[in-house]
């Protein structure tokens, strides 16, 4: 997969691509990208030859990012993503170079090489083994149309001036159906409470199951 990124400030994107748990796909070659300053490639398209699939421009008119569409592109051959600056990209360009116009959503940002750094890292954590547990990234929140649920670290016990706070004692119970179904739970419970569209989706896709109903239909109204 190889992604071409257009920009007037390519250097935004090197430190990005040698840090974290992500530059395993950068450095793997799994996800290879190369840079293009637009300054000395005005015309890239045609200097570069045969560029990476379809050309994206980051702009607030474009379909928002999600974890579907990244999952699309996890799967796909790459493509060229053109940052636009300042009053963004000259409307021609856009007419004749633009196949897909995306955006991280309803805000204006001062140009697209952090909408194309997020596609990157979003890209970058489901390729096979750069989490580590190949099972991993199922559990996040979006992939199953849900919010994560809550996650505990150690000390088992953590005191505060306020007292102890422990880990919730299913998790360290040893007995996985139950922890699985505390995460089931405490994301379904998240999801009612901050995404309620979420749950609207997921029950019209048919991901919920009978026990996810039931969960649901008996949860505090006063804590959604």
């Amino acid at each position: 997969m190889r992604f071409d990124v257009v920009t007037l400030f390519p250097d935004l994107f090197a430190p990005f691509l040698t840090q974290g748990i992500t530059r395993r796909a950068y450095e793997s070659g799994q996800v290879d990208v190369k840079l293009w300053n637009l300054r000395d490639h005005a015309s890239a398209r045609a200097e570069a030859g045969a560029l990476a699939g379809p050309v994206v421009l980051f702009t607030p008119t474009g379909r928002r990012i999600d974890q579907a569409l990244v999952r699309e592109w996890a799967g796909g051959p790459g493509a060229t993503l053109l940052c636009g600056r300042y009053e963004g990209i000259d409307q021609r360009v856009v007419d004749r170079h633009v196949d897909v116009e995306l955006s991280l959503g309803d805000f204006v940002l001062s140009g697209g090489e952090i909408p194309a750094l997020t596609l990157l890292d979003a890209v970058a954590r489901l390729m096979p083994g750069v989490l580590g547990d190949e099972q991993s990234h199922l559990q996040d929140s979006f992939e199953q149309g849900l919010l994560d649920c809550p996650h505990y670290s150690r000390p088992e016990i953590l005191a505060t001036p306020e007292g102890e706070l422990p880990v919730p004692p299913v998790l360290l119970s040893g007995h996985h159906k139950d922890i699985a179904r505390w995460r089931r739970e405490q994301s379904l419970a998240l999801t009612a409470r901050r995404r309620p569209d979420l749950i609207a989706a997921a029950r019209a896709a048919g991901r919920l199951t009978k026990a996810d109903e039931k969960f649901l239909a008996n949860l505090d109204p006063g804590a959604l």
